[in-house]
């Protein structure tokens, strides 16, 4: 076991950051729509997805290692600076998103990240393509069609099965139901984002050879489970606004339909190891109940700005890490 290097604790130290404002960025994620149809207060809402988030965190590890060993190859990481780049870009990003309320994807941010990063320090051969395509473009693009298809079809079967039921007493009956598809939303969001700080921090050990193998320790689920429990606990209001209530206004079947999609979709790709975006996933589902009762019923302009904030997070996070690597590597290099 070789000692921590000064650079090596910085970085650890930047992911539980980025795993923080990651909790916080996301939160809206799990309770946003709870929230909105009154189902859960607010105080109650954050404290819970706080305590499934952490719990979360431990069910798995397939997104980890996909983050730490299936996106650029760990031969080709001299040192901890392509690692401390990658976190740079991908914190960078999400802080001005949720700075305008933007429910980007901080999944997509920190493999933007990685990947720019990895590009600037080795070239095409820096990065594994194969393992982005298979595990985060074609899954990005899949799991939000899933998540508006499943959500559209769950909305429609709903509304024929409670046709005749009185509205009121409806949803009462769906406010109480909303517990446990908020509760489930909260542990798959733990069981994706979590482990990508995991990952990253796993890395950082294999690359600066601290362990040889890529098993994640237990202190770093600690760790990693702890930060974004406490992020998704400040919780992350202005993107909660956005998705509880700006794109959709949802009732509580509504927010259950949602909830309960978006549950199903990202405990699948966590257990086949795809990091992808609970934003994604989650608003896509809330446009496609939305849509069920009518199109109009969805602010497609609101929808539109999301839109472009999902297709620029990849580039812009892989710009700002190949960036902050270029930075990183002068002031190393000349000052240090």
């Amino acid at each position: 076991m070789h000692d921590l290097s000064v650079l090596l604790i910085v970085v650890i130290a930047i992911a539980l950051i980025f795993d923080y404002v990651n909790g916080m960025h996301d939160a809206a994620n799990a309770i946003a729509t709870s929230i909105s149809t009154r189902a859960i207060n607010p105080r109650n809402a954050v404290i819970m997805a706080g305590l499934l988030n952490f719990v979360g965190a431990f069910v798995s590890e397939g997104v980890a290692k996909t983050m730490g060993k299936g996106l650029v190859a760990p031969e080709m990481v001299k040192d901890q600076r392509i690692i401390l780049a990658a976190l740079i870009g991908a914190l960078c990003w999400n802080l001005i998103t949720w700075y305008f309320g933007l429910p980007s994807s901080s999944s997509h941010a920190l493999v933007g990240g990685l990947v720019g990063a990895g590009l600037w320090n080795a070239g095409r051969e820096g990065v594994l393509w194969q393992g982005v395509v298979k595990k985060v473009v074609l899954p990005g693009l899949v799991s939000p069609v899933i998540g508006f298809t499943v959500g559209f079809m769950i909305m429609v079967g709903f509304m024929w099965m409670f046709r005749r039921s009185v509205p009121s007493k409806l949803n009462r009956r769906f406010r109480k139901m909303q517990w446990f598809s908020c509760g489930y939303l909260a542990l798959t969001h733990g069981m994706n984002d979590a482990q990508k700080a995991m990952g990253i921090i796993t890395l950082a050990l294999v690359t600066g050879g601290v362990q040889d193998t890529f098993d994640v320790p237990v202190w770093v689920k600690l760790s990693c489970a702890t930060m974004i429990a406490l992020g998704t606990s400040a919780g992350g209001w202005r993107i909660i606004k956005t998705l509880g209530g700006k794109m959709v206004k949802l009732q509580p079947v509504q927010g259950f339909a949602a909830e309960i999609t978006s549950a199903g979709v990202l405990s699948s790709t966590a257990l086949f190891g795809m990091p992808v975006s609970t934003t994604h996933v989650i608003s896509s589902s809330i446009m496609g109940v939305g849509a069920s009762k009518r199109f109009s019923a969805v602010r497609w302009g609101v929808a539109q700005n999301i839109l472009v904030a999902w297709v620029l997070t990849l580039p812009a996070a892989a710009a700002v890490g190949a960036f902050s690597l270029m930075v990183i590597n002068f002031v190393t290099n000349h000052f240090v």
